[in-house]
């Protein structure tokens, strides 16, 4: 046992929290001036989020993780009760938020959290009954189907995407069959462009990323504006706070598009450094993983490290026009509470398998 948490996870940890607050403020003041009263509106909520998040962090990393996935079970159906909230006709929902209080909650962010250590703690036991279909494959398809069925209602496509690619991933990583998988998201695609097809706002969507400029004064104003904003920082950027995307030019800006934002302020130079950033917390993710007590604590790690990434990469995508409009937050810099507490969470588990793995 090494007992000592990764040093490194931690600091790259806080490098992102506190350049994220940085990036939040300057992508939001504008809007949260116009539609609070105070440039500082948003950036306060933000930050009592970060506040909640890190005693989550605190707290799960303390947590022995054994003890942990043993309510995941309890976890995963209360965040899909909770989502079932937002999509009765009972007048409790803003969407695909709840409200509490002053603040919001995404349900589907916390269905995400439990949904890794479900998978973490199934995975572990079934072993080698992982390569059989029916008992491998087939229980967490079921289990898609259903979180689908519910989420696609919000409507929230994008987070089925990543709640899918967690759970292939994570079936990868314990050894499920290739051909079991390829066949999965083989059948997957259909169903995906049937969801697209028969939604009139994402089909026009999907036309306006296949040609934006088309659909200039419509679905395709957020790419274009995105692709403006990153083109027009270059490699050093106009300067932070000098954006001209966020003056209400680009929709979203502080929320899917805040990459945007920091591409026109800091450059290719800010981007790349920000990307590196979360690609070494990644990285530290499957070293952790490699040094792992046990399986269980492989598993949890590789999740965690992969929804991270698999995030990152389809908010990128998105930001230069290479994947639709999905609304899927940037980790630890997009505007968003839920999503800003349950990434502190999962690092904190991180930092729990870390402590209890060899030193790496």
């Amino acid at each position: 046992m090494g007992g000592l948490v990764d040093r490194h996870a931690v600091l790259v940890t806080a490098l992102l929290l506190f350049s994220g607050v940085i990036m939040l403020y300057s992508a939001s003041s504008p809007f949260s001036l116009r539609h609070y009263g105070s440039d500082t509106s948003m950036l306060i909520r933000q930050l009592m989020a970060a506040g909640v998040g890190i005693l989550a962090l605190v707290i799960l990393e303390s947590w022995d993780y054994h003890n942990l996935v043993l309510l995941s079970e309890l976890l995963l159906v209360g965040g899909i009760l909770l989502t079932l909230l937002t999509i009765l006709p009972i007048g409790l929902s803003d969407g695909r938020w709840l409200p509490l209080g002053p603040f919001t909650f995404q349900p589907t962010e916390a269905v995400k959290f439990a949904l890794i250590l479900f998978m973490a703690h199934s995975l572990s036991r079934k072993r080698d009954k992982v390569k059989q279909f029916s008992q491998g494959v087939l229980p967490y398809l079921i289990l898609l189907g259903l979180l689908a069925s519910i989420i696609i209602i919000q409507p929230d496509l994008g987070m089925i995407v990543v709640l899918g690619a967690v759970i292939m991933a994570m079936l990868f990583f314990a050894g499920a069959r290739i051909g079991h998988l390829a066949a999965v998201g083989s059948a997957g695609v259909p169903l995906v462009y049937l969801a697209i097809r028969f939604a009139p706002y994402r089909f026009a969507r999907l036309l306006s990323f296949l040609n934006p400029e088309a659909y200039s004064q419509s679905t395709g104003y957020q790419t274009l504006q995105s692709l403006i904003a990153v083109g027009s920082g270059g490699i050093l950027g106009r300067g932070l706070g000098a954006s001209h995307a966020k003056l209400f030019y680009l929709p979203q800006s502080h929320n899917d598009f805040i990459m945007s934002v920091l591409a026109e302020e800091l450059g290719l130079v800010g981007v790349l450094a920000v990307v590196g950033l979360i690609g070494f917390l990644v990285w530290r993710a499957f070293k952790i993983a490699d040094t792992a007590p046990d399986r269980l604590g492989k598993l949890l790690a590789m999740g965690i490290g992969f929804a991270l990434g698999f995030q990152t990469l389809v908010n990128l995508g998105v930001v230069v026009g290479l994947l639709p409009v999905t609304g899927l937050t940037f980790p630890f810099f997009s505007n968003g509470g839920s999503s800003l507490i349950i990434t502190l969470a999962l690092v904190g588990i991180l930092l729990n398998v870390s402590k209890q793995g060899e030193e790496v």
